[in-house]
């Protein structure tokens, strides 16, 4: 294929008939061929059941299959959407040249001819806002006219909504982000207004308008709706014909967000208030009334009979599905899912029983849902992903690419670390959740922002480079805001060690004093080059789901935003020369105001170049600056993913090109397992597995028990005077993708121009720089005791041996450089590696002490008792082993188990599984516990068996060599030099998976080499 297929992947024209569409294999890939029509909407979508259906009791009705395992016989679902069809006939009926036979008003007519080819003086509407308008002024005034076609149409929303909004008439409109919903509805208010006004008498027409949205940001962006409003679309965008724009003025709208349907306190008591005054009588009710919340919500509705509701981000808007089969299994949820979906069902409850209340005491007379993702959400009773059923057009992301309406996304699509199925930072999260802090506001003060998994911080570090890159050619070209970076990450605790990581913070000293230490991305600090804090900070923490509800800010979160609060507020008395304007206005609307002009030229947002939010971004947050975003978090839905997204698809520029085109935008996003073209999948029930005890059998196998010591930690006293180190091929630290992270990412769209992330600008690191900073974290980390002063007196000796490691030790391979020793995680792991050389030296003259458990210093294979469902398992000798089976991880264990038991030197041997064997060690900073596999008791000739652990590893990472160092560096020579708990050595398997032919043969012959090299180290 042409270069053109990556350079140029806009096909379309915005304005005109959407009449080409790069073509997707079954895989959802380009097969570069462009396809000479319009891309059809494919969709599965829940069938309505029918208003009357004939069956026999206790008949069963046949499930006809969509082919993706769907169905079921509560409730089947359709693989091809009405919308195609409807499409069809609006395409017929608008290219009708008579505007007599469009079957709508005159009024009607004039706006349609309006939108379609009035000379707007700036941005005319797009194809996608003139064609959703068009299909709703097409099924309420042409439909009814339109014989059994139009009644077809109206058959299937009376069905879908009878079913799933029982007492609500329902429309949905697609349209992908960034696609102007705005627009359309104000085209839509414009269309229902000048009808309702100059035909008085008509109920199909209103001009009394509900705009529900899920929060306080795309509420305040909404009065663009209001007629009186100083930016207000009809007029500004040219919407409306000059001679009408007087009929727009009298038409009421109401603009909230949903949270306000929820019945609040008339009187605000404490609980002891509220114990005095109930007395013994029966509860107080001190709520509101329906009516009551109706008149605060829309007073200047009360008056009007049948308005209009337009539902902004409608997919937040259900009803969940009530199971019609008690038995029916539910969804299979995870603990996060499952709150994930009781919070987003709380929601929709509220919402749609909101607009019930609305029906019930005033009158809708229809609903317009307007959503780029109208799909229902996990534990919706729906199939996750599905659409609406009264969704009747689709504009989608593809579309809006191809027609340039958005910028072009780009994801990993591939990385430098070789047998990986995704590219790591596709799904970032599910590389670094088991070291990222759990839920819980507070307890980020207690981590340290510079142990963020590696993994991270390389991420951080490779998007980082492609955004300095774009910041500075901003730069170059003189536009005045920059470019904007959103981190999204999942609690609060996350969201400050990613902040302070960027930005900077103060470290608090053993002593009580702080000291800086100042962000890791130059562009993003908030501090300068002395420390001092930034008037204007650059880098914003917010929590967007307590600004979104109205909310004041928790203290926990007000306590961690409190300093950019302040420089805020006094940015604020600045530039509006009004104290009272800084110090009156709510922190929460403070902050508000700051995320709602990012990007703004003359706002209090305007220089802000990084997010770092709590939860996702809002809906409805429309800068058009964002270039970057990375994810921090889960993404357990494809809904999620291009929700968060697209927070990043809003086009800078709409100047045309001399193609009469757009020209193409990027934003590179990395860690949101984004696909363009994702299907709902369902996992099928797992069947059910047999289980079994694990346990040891006693009295009958009591002679081959095996008991271990229980290590908790090492005590060492290392000299002061003259330090050496031995360094062994262990000691060597291979920094490579695998660990750090990929340090070439290609980020690719579905179509468009490639881009590489890499971290090329770590190279600019000098040697002397990076020797410093590592020598200084071994001597405070490794060499000080808690709460003594650093030992600096040894800095120049542990600096010479920190040279030699690195000269000797460092090996930098994939792309990979030695400053990423600089990410704290890795500098804790070199200090580790260098410690470990220094006490090997010194073991023979100053010997290390194994610290036991206090309560319970020793373990045994007597206590073994769990129970498991694992089916790869071998039964053991009873001669040999204490336990009646081996649960083993692969074949390899079971084949080694094999070997052991018909070894003549094995006296019993037990897999640690149950078993409580831990070696502890460090990785890092991070405490970790080894659990190697096997003890194997040996009959070397002494009086006392020799103690031989063994572990098989077919693969040698660094966490291997890790362990193996710890096990060999500390635990052996500790317990050994107890001397109460037998003789103890360490031994590896490694080459045995190398060789898969007579594998047999090959392991015997390795067990057998192990044993006599161990047997002759020892001194047998």
């Amino acid at each position: 294929m042409p270069e053109q297929f990556f350079e140029k992947p806009i096909l379309n024209s915005p304005y005109e008939y959407p009449s080409r569409h790069w073509e997707l294999d079954a895989s959802g890939q380009p097969t570069n061929r462009i396809v000479d029509n319009r891309r059809r909407a494919e969709f599965i979508t829940p069938i309505p059941k029918p208003k009357k259906r004939k069956k026999k009791v206790n008949e069963r009705e046949f499930v006809f299959d969509e082919g993706k395992g769907l169905s079921t016989e509560t409730q089947r679902y359709d693989p091809t959407p009405i919308i195609n069809n409807i499409r069809r006939h609006v395409d017929e009926w608008r290219t009708r040249p008579n505007a007599s036979d469009w079957l709508v008003t005159p009024e009607t007519a004039r706006l349609l001819q309006h939108w379609r080819q009035h000379k707007f003086q700036s941005l005319r509407p797009f194809y996608c806002q003139v064609e959703a308008a068009e299909t709703a002024i097409w099924l309420m005034e042409v439909a009814p006219k339109f014989g059994n076609t139009g009644k077809t149409f109206l058959d299937h929303l009376e069905a879908a909504n009878k079913e799933a909004n029982p007492e609500l008439m329902r429309l949905a409109l697609k349209l992908a982000t960034g696609a102007g919903k705005t627009t359309v509805m104000a085209m839509l208010i414009a269309w229902q207004t000048i009808n309702a006004v100059r035909r008085p008498n008509s109920k199909r027409f209103t001009r009394g308008f509900l705009v529900v949205c899920p929060g306080l940001t795309i509420r305040d962006r909404l009065r663009v709706l209001q007629p009186n409003d100083p930016d207000s679309y009809y007029k500004d965008r040219e919407l409306v014909p000059s001679d009408m724009l007087s009929d727009i003025e009298r038409a009421k709208i109401v603009i909230t967000n949903f949270h306000a349907f929820k019945l609040r306190e008339r009187i605000e008591l404490s609980a002891g208030g509220r114990a005095l005054l109930q007395g013994r009588g029966g509860e107080l009710d001190t709520q509101e009334t329906e009516g009551q919340m109706l008149q605060r919500v829309m007073p200047d509705l009360m008056g009007i009979k049948n308005i209009l509701v337009l539902n902004d981000e409608a997919h937040h808007c259900y009803r969940a599905k009530v199971q019609e089969d008690e038995e029916e299994e539910e969804d299979d949820l995870s603990g996060d899912e499952r709150k994930e979906a009781e919070k987003n069902n709380e929601a929709a409850r509220l919402w749609i029983n909101g607009l019930a209340t609305v029906n019930r005491k005033i009158g809708i007379n229809q609903t317009i849902d307007l959503s780029a993702t109208p799909f229902f959400l996990k534990g919706s009773g729906y199939a996750e992903g599905t659409l609406f059923p009264w969704t009747m057009t689709d504009f989608s992301l593809m579309d809006a690419i191809e027609c340039g309406i958005v910028k072009l996304p780009r994801v990993p699509v591939a990385d430098n670390i070789p047998g990986s199925e995704m590219p790591r930072f596709r799904n970032l999260w599910e590389n670094i959740r088991s070291r990222m802090p759990k839920k819980g506001r507070g307890k980020s003060s207690k981590l340290d922002p510079l142990s963020l998994p590696v993994e991270l911080q390389t991420a951080l570090d490779a998007l980082y480079g492609h955004y300095e890159k774009t910041f500075n050619l901003w730069d170059t070209e003189g536009i005045s805001v920059p470019p904007c970076f959103i981190v999204v990450c999942n609690n609060t605790s996350t969201s400050k060690l990613v902040y302070d990581y960027i930005s900077g913070f103060f470290r608090e000293k053993d002593d009580g004093s702080t000291i800086l230490e100042n962000g890791r991305l130059a562009l993003f600090r908030n501090f300068d080059e002395h420390g001092e804090r930034l008037a204007r900070p650059r880098t914003l923490l917010i929590d967007s789901e307590q600004l979104e509800s109205g909310d004041a800010l928790d203290d926990n979160f007000r306590e961690m935003a409190s300093d950019e609060i302040e420089r805020f507020r006094r940015e604020m008395v600045e530039r509006t020369g009004d104290r009272q304007a800084g110090e009156n206005i709510a922190d929460h609307e403070l902050l508000r105001e700051v995320m709602n002009t990012v990007g703004k030229k003359g706002r209090l947002g305007e220089q802000i170049r990084c997010v770092v939010s709590v939860s996702m971004l809002t809906e409805g947050w429309d800068a058009n600056t964002v270039t970057h975003i990375l994810g921090v978090r889960a993404f357990g839905t494809q809904l999620l993913c291009e929700q968060v997204i697209g927070r990043a698809l809003r086009r800078q520029s709409y100047d045309l090109n001399e193609e009469q085109k757009f020209n193409v935008e990027y934003a590179d996003i990395l860690g949101i397992p984004f696909d363009f073209t994702a299907k709902p999948v369902v996992a099928a029930p797992a069947p059910p597995r047999e289980t079994i005890q694990v346990k040891a059998l006693r009295p009958d196998r009591d002679a081959s028990e095996i008991s271990f010591p229980r290590v908790e930690g090492y005590r060492i006293e290392l000299p002061e005077d003259r330090l050496e180190a031995n360094f062994t091929k262990d000691s060597i630290l291979e920094l490579t993708p695998q660990i750090v992270g990929p340090s070439v990412t290609r980020n690719e769209g579905i179509i468009g121009e490639a881009v590489d992330l890499n971290l090329k600008h770590l190279q600019d690191v000098r040697q002397s720089t990076l020797l410093f900073h590592l020598t200084q974290r071994l001597l405070y980390k490794n060499w000080r005791d808690p709460g003594d002063e650093p030992r600096l007196h040894l800095f120049g000796q542990l600096k010479r041996i920190t040279r030699q490691w690195l000269e000797t030790c460092l090996v930098c391979k994939g792309d990979t450089y030695p400053a990423q020793l600089l990410y704290q995680e890795l500098a804790d792991r070199a200090c580790q590696r260098i410690t470990d050389g220094i006490t090997a030296s010194m073991s023979k003259e100053r010997p290390i002490v194994a610290v036991l458990d206090p309560y319970n210093p020793v373990g045994s294979s007597a206590h073994v008792n769990f129970n498991t469902s694992k089916t790869t398992r071998w039964q053991t000798a009873p001669n040999r082993c204490q336990i009646n089976w081996v649960i083993c991880d692969s074949d390899w264990e079971a084949e080694f188990c094999r070997v052991a038991e018909s070894h003549p030197r094995v006296r019993s041997y037990v897999k640690n599984q149950g078993l409580g064997l831990e070696v502890p060690y460090l990785v890092g900073a991070e405490p970790h516990r080894y659990l190697p596999d096997f003890i194997v008791l040996i009959d070397d000739g002494r009086p006392d068996p020799l103690h031989l652990i063994i572990e098989i590893k077919g693969f040698r990472n660094e966490n291997a060599k890790d362990k193996k160092s710890a096990i060999e560096t500390y635990w052996i020579p500790g317990v050994n030099h107890a001397g109460k708990y037998g003789r103890w050595a360490f031994a590896e398997f490694t080459d045995v998976y190398a060789i898969q032919s007579e594998f047999e043969k090959k392991i015997k012959q390795e067990f057998d080499k192990i044993i006599d090299s161990v047997v002759k180290r020892t001194g047998a």
